[in-house]
């Protein structure tokens, strides 16, 4: 019997606990600061049970992961390097949907010692992103050509029946890695130049594609796609990007809500008792009255009213109280939690698109696009929890299996892994629909 533990019970867990326990031959344990949450996952299958764990105490979290023999680590990004650095001491392999930080590069090493797996990138975005973009990339090249252009998408949303906010988006993730992502910076190659965006210029930086089932989203950069050169083995290329998808509006709003201030990290302790208007009043230097709205938006010179009344309808001109938060991106994280959430029967969707071009000896140009938009089921798993933890739960049956042998710090970006997963996934139905253009 294969033991393995996963730490965290969140929205994008219990496809990987159903797909792990209908395996015979594994069992798990669900560790989480809340067990009765883990508990309903388990919901009392035989081959699972749950602990309580908080991550921040090593002696817990050691003595799991010495009792396991894979660690799944699905907690906020900033535990993995914990987590891994306990793993490597105990040879146990590990698997995360998250992207590779530099604490968890700098393990490479230290894990090949060890003779353990870090698999990280197992996921959606980066995850089946890296994989799908691969099998393609290792396809031109096995034919002779080269790839010289390369744009990839990705977003989960709102299916389009379900799309009935302002903001246009509800959470089938974590709130706060939605905000918290809306403070990065990005870089990408734009047709030979490189093109650099800073955190506050970043939803000044989009364009609109256009989709025949779903109608138009808007794209924003997502971090920086310099070091995809190397790891996709792209030499030569010419352009590559690599955006977050949302519907209209997204972005120009969000643009307001960051020079507002609504995403600043300072830990305060004056929120508590105030209200939403008066703290919009604050960041904004003006006077709480009842020309709020209009002061703030000739403070930031927004003239578009949707931007404004998307604010309002969020609250932020209101005198409601504040939650019980003691940053103000906590307060607006729990505030669009609080009011973009899916309704009973409401899909959501994810949709990963790429748009390749590829060139060859004989002088042919290829236009290659691959689309995958994968729903949610109404009332059962969401696309985004489906598409995040079926890779990953497909991977750690692989290792498990020893048919995944690598060791170190790795993304699925080898054969070895990737096809085996991508093939695995379009048998449950999720399928990329491939087009190629002379």
């Amino acid at each position: 019997m294969n033991n393995v533990l996963i730490l965290g019970a969140g929205m994008v867990t219990r496809p990987m606990v159903d797909y792990l326990l209908a395996r015979d031959n594994i069992s798990i344990v669900l560790a989480d600061v809340d067990q009765a949450r883990a508990d309903a996952l388990i919901s009392g299958h035989v081959r699972g049970s749950s602990a309580l764990l908080d991550v921040n105490d090593n002696d817990a979290l050691g003595a799991l992961i010495k009792k396991a023999d894979l660690v799944v680590s699905l907690v906020p990004y900033t535990y993995h390097p914990i987590v891994a650095k306990i793993c490597i001491a105990e040879k146990k392999n590990m698997v995360t949907a998250s992207y590779v930080s530099p604490a968890m590069k700098d393990m490479d090493q230290s894990a090949k010692d060890a003779g353990v797996l870090i698999l990280n990138e197992i996921g959606l975005d980066p995850g089946i992103d890296h994989m799908s973009a691969m099998r393609i990339i290792h396809d031109v090249e096995r034919r002779g050509g080269k790839i010289s252009s390369f744009y990839s998408y990705c977003g989960g949303l709102p299916a389009p029946e379900a799309n009935t906010n302002p903001l246009g988006y509800k959470f089938s993730w974590s709130p706060k890695g939605v905000v918290l992502a809306g403070r990065n910076s990005a870089k990408y190659l734009r047709e030979g130049q490189t093109v650099d965006i800073a955190s506050e210029d970043l939803f000044t930086h989009t364009w609109d594609l256009d989709f025949d089932t779903i109608g138009t989203l808007s794209a924003y950069p997502n971090r920086d796609s310099m070091p995809y050169r190397e790891i996709y083995g792209l030499k030569g290329i010419y352009s590559l990007y690599r955006g977050t998808l949302r519907y209209p509006g997204w972005c120009e709003t969000w643009k307001a809500l960051v020079d507002l201030g609504y995403l600043n990290l300072e830990e305060r302790h004056d929120l508590v008792g105030r209200s939403y208007a008066s703290l919009t009043a604050e960041l904004a230097g003006v006077v709480h009255d009842i020309n709020l709205q209009d002061s703030v938006a000739k403070l930031l010179g927004v003239t578009d009213k949707a931007i404004m009344e998307r604010m309002k309808w969020l609250g932020l001109f209101s005198d409601e109280p504040l939650p019980d938060q003691q940053t103000v991106i906590d307060v607006i994280s729990a505030r669009l939690l609080e009011k973009m959430q899916y309704d009973k029967g409401e899909r959501d969707m994810v949709v990963l698109h790429h748009d390749f071009e590829a060139t060859f000896p004989n002088g042919k140009i290829e236009q290659i696009t691959s689309t995958l938009i994968e729903y949610g089921i109404p009332d059962g798993d969401s696309a985004m929890a489906r598409t995040v933890s079926l890779p990953a739960a497909i991977a750690v049956r692989l290792i498990l299996e020893g048919k995944i042998n690598e060791v170190g710090v790795r993304i699925p970006v080898d054969r070895e892994i990737y096809e085996p997963v991508l093939n695995e996934l379009e048998s449950m139905g999720v399928v990329f629909t491939e087009k190629v253009v002379d």
